[in-house]
């Protein structure tokens, strides 16, 4: 018979995930060890392998669960901002984006440094989940500058410029520095808008 799966299954799995991020983020893949994860979640190792049966599967979960996430919040402000002028689009987007990304760094590290520590079906399923995030960005961006790929193909390295200024974020922004998170992300946004203005 099939065991019934907990009330809090789900819970406790995210408190896992959330730890072994933290871990990971902090001691890189080679030195975490499923012990340390075990403790940090305060959980047995025996329960941490029923939800988990190795490092690489936990991995895969932290990735894949923190890009579900901003491709479903991406989603909805895309659904939201239909109507808006796509520069206004892509201001609730990246607004969106680093709020998505706020008390995740942990995650963020992860998906940056140990993605390539996993299977090629799990690799495939990430890159597929990036891509259409990646895509919401170029088609606004495409939208508000038809004509960026006419003599350059240039979308696909202004969006990815984009990422770049947002991806690295978590490496010198401070909650009580002199710049918001909200205010960062419209000075990121104006530095692509008034580019697009003149790019060749």
């Amino acid at each position: 018979m099939a065991r019934v799966r907990a009330a809090d299954f789900e819970e406790k799995q995210l408190h896992i995930l959330v730890n072994a991020a933290a871990v990971f983020a902090e001691l890189g893949m080679e030195k975490a060890s499923m012990s340390q994860i075990a403790a940090r979640s305060k959980v047995s190792k025996a329960l941490l392998y029923h939800y988990y049966p190795s490092k690489s599967a936990l991995i895969f979960d932290i990735i894949r669960s923190h890009l579900e996430e901003l491709d479903l919040a991406l989603q909805a402000v895309a659904d939201e901002s239909q109507n808006d002028l796509p520069e206004l689009r892509l201001r609730k987007l990246v607004r969106q984006i680093l709020e998505c990304y706020r008390d995740a760094d942990d995650k963020h590290i992860v998906q940056l440094n140990c993605r390539g520590l996993l299977a090629e079906e799990e690799t495939n399923e990430i890159n597929e989940l990036e891509r259409r995030i990646v895509m919401r960005i170029a088609d606004t961006l495409h939208e508000i500058n038809p004509e960026i790929n006419n003599k350059r193909p240039l979308l696909k390295p202004v969006t990815m410029s984009l990422f770049g200024m947002l991806n690295w974020f978590y490496m010198w922004f401070k909650p009580n520095g002199p710049i918001t998170r909200e205010e960062y992300a419209d000075v990121a946004t104006t530095l692509v808008l008034e580019g697009l203005k003149n790019i060749q």
